[in-house]
């Protein structure tokens, strides 16, 4: 049997929120078994999205009238946010309330509030963003994601520790394999961070499989099972990986559907391309976590639909199931037992 664990939701925040929350709460109930949420929103909107609902029996609906926008500046939040919905989920967490905090609303908001209410891990510079998806050879973790446009080689080391962890911890890898994205994997390639960065991993010691340097087209190769980069470049490939599934998405439906050889075509190759769908299923991958901050909180996408924010509330249950934050901290103690760092490195 496994420790109850209460995840505290954001049910206002999402682009159909409050009812795709209870829907996937509703998913979650029955996937996760010994999980009770409690949910900030409100009241008079939520509880009759849970008058034929199973889930009730698990939930506990805390009243708040306030919303962070999805147009809302980050700043603006921390100034005059603090009864709202978003905020009352992550202080749960740093209370002691819930042991995670899911939201699908404003990224740049969910980041400011978490970090400024759980504060950051000890030994941690910077929180990342920290996602994984498809590839030829499985699935691949990738962070920073967005959360840092600039950082420096103790910055990309952290975010290798954390992720490693990550990969170990959600995908089940034994020993995943670590690579620092570049443009080239020549070991003079890149600008100082990066390099200073590898010489740290691959002179530290780390219980790291470090990979080495790894260029674009690597990452859906699944070259390695943890990529590591800046927010700045993170965010451009992911975004860039998104718009070419969509574009190659649209190219197939249209050549399948301009004449009637084509439509048979598509009714001979269907099952293929049903295992090909399920494969790279956006919904498979919904849950980003914020890593690095002294607490569990994972971000859905805003536009999910109720079983993409069941999988976002299966990776903080995931996450808390297998002591992510505590691996962690054990993982950056031994870093800091090596006494390796980017000054070090470059001497």
């Amino acid at each position: 049997m496994t420790a109850p664990i209460t995840i505290s939701l954001d049910a206002m925040g999402g682009d159909n929120a409050p009812e795709m929350i209870v829907e996937g709460v509703g998913i979650a109930y029955e996937r996760y078994p010994g999980v009770s949420y409690v949910l900030f929103g409100d009241r008079a909107r939520l509880e009759p999205l849970f008058r034929d609902s199973r889930a009730l029996s698990a939930c506990e609906i805390v009243h708040t009238d306030e919303v962070v926008r999805s147009d809302a500046r980050p700043s603006q939040v921390l100034r005059t946010g603090r009864r709202s919905s978003m905020w009352l989920a992550v202080d749960a967490v740093a209370r002691g309330a819930a042991a995670g905090v899911v939201s699908a609303g404003n990224t740049g908001a969910l980041m400011a509030v978490s970090k400024f209410v759980l504060r950051m891990l000890p030994g941690i510079g910077r929180p990342a963003i920290a996602a994984f998806f498809p590839t030829e050879r499985g699935e691949t973790v990738m962070l920073d994601l967005g959360a840092n446009v600039d950082c420096d080689a103790d910055n990309l080391v952290e975010f290798a520790v954390m992720g490693e962890v990550f990969a170990r911890t959600v995908l089940g890898l034994e020993r995943p394999s670590v690579g620092l994205l570049n443009v080239g994997s020549e070991e003079l390639k890149g600008n100082d961070a990066v390099r200073q960065a590898a010489a740290i991993l691959r002179g530290g010691n780390l219980p790291i499989h470090f990979h080495g340097f790894v260029e674009g087209d690597d990452i859906p190769k699944g070259t390695v099972d943890v990529v590591v980069t800046d927010g700045f470049s993170g965010n451009i490939a992911l975004k860039a990986v998104e718009g070419a599934v969509k574009f190659y998405s649209r190219l197939l439906h249209d050549a399948f559907s301009n004449s009637a050889i084509a439509r048979v075509g598509y009714l001979l190759a269907r099952r293929s391309l049903l295992k090909v769908r399920a494969r790279m299923e956006p919904r498979k991958y919904n849950g980003a976590m914020f890593v690095g901050l002294n607490g569990i909180a994972v971000k859905s996408h805003g536009g999910t639909d109720p079983v993409g924010f069941a999988n976002a509330i299966g990776v903080a249950v995931d996450l808390i199931r297998q002591g992510y934050n505590e691996r962690i901290k054990q993982e950056l103690a031994a870093f800091a037992s090596t006494g390796a760092s980017a000054e070090a490195a470059a001497i």
